[in-house]
């Protein structure tokens, strides 16, 4: 495909900048275009025409990567962030908060803060989770997977019936809401 033919937008939001990668109009006929968040339509057939996306985020600035068919790769981030992707590995670790998601990948992520206010979830399909908190981080937990084993640093107060593929329960005197899931993977909460 002609690399010509993919254009890079960058759109300025209330809430931030959106940089996207256009891709000319797909098979169902509707104009991919870049607009701010998560607004924008991208779609894409037989283009091999890849992207590779380097941003240098500024100290304060929050962070959040979105992508269908590749990886999300952030590291030293010094406040909260978001990855997803379909098709790839995320891999984040930041001074704040972060939520991560994918379908076909593994996910790492670190936390630096564990304060976060809504629940924090980290799910993919195929791949692993791991996610380490702070020492002194506490949450209700639920995780699980189908094809894999679950394995936590943290000392989990268990609710319910024990199985070796799904926990419910909390540590560190709980609180907030954490969901760990995978299908084909393990599930590893450690310690930083």
């Amino acid at each position: 495909s002609d690399p010509e033919e993919v254009k890079i937008e960058v759109v300025q939001g209330d809430d931030g900048v959106t940089v996207c990668a256009v891709y000319p109009t797909g098979r169902s006929g509707r104009v991919n275009d870049c607009a701010a968040g998560s607004a924008g339509h991208s779609e894409t057939r037989n283009n091999d025409v890849e992207v590779e996306f380097v941003v240098k985020v500024p100290a304060g600035v929050r962070f959040i990567g979105r992508t269908v068919n590749g990886s999300v790769n952030a590291d030293g981030l010094t406040t909260d962030a978001e990855a997803y992707t379909v098709n790839g590995e995320v891999s984040v670790s930041t001074a704040g908060a972060v939520q991560a998601t994918t379908v076909n990948g593994s996910i790492v992520a670190k936390m630096g803060r564990a304060d976060w206010k809504d629940e924090m979830e980290f799910s993919t399909v195929n791949g692993s989770v791991t996610l380490t908190l702070p020492a002194n981080a506490g949450a209700d937990i639920e995780a699980e997977t189908v094809n894999g084993s679950i394995e936590s640093e943290f000392p989990v107060t268990m609710q319910g019936k024990m199985s070796p593929r799904h926990i419910s329960g909390s540590f560190g005197g709980g609180g907030r809401r954490l969901l760990l899931k995978t299908v084909n993977g393990s599930v590893h909460l450690l310690k930083a």
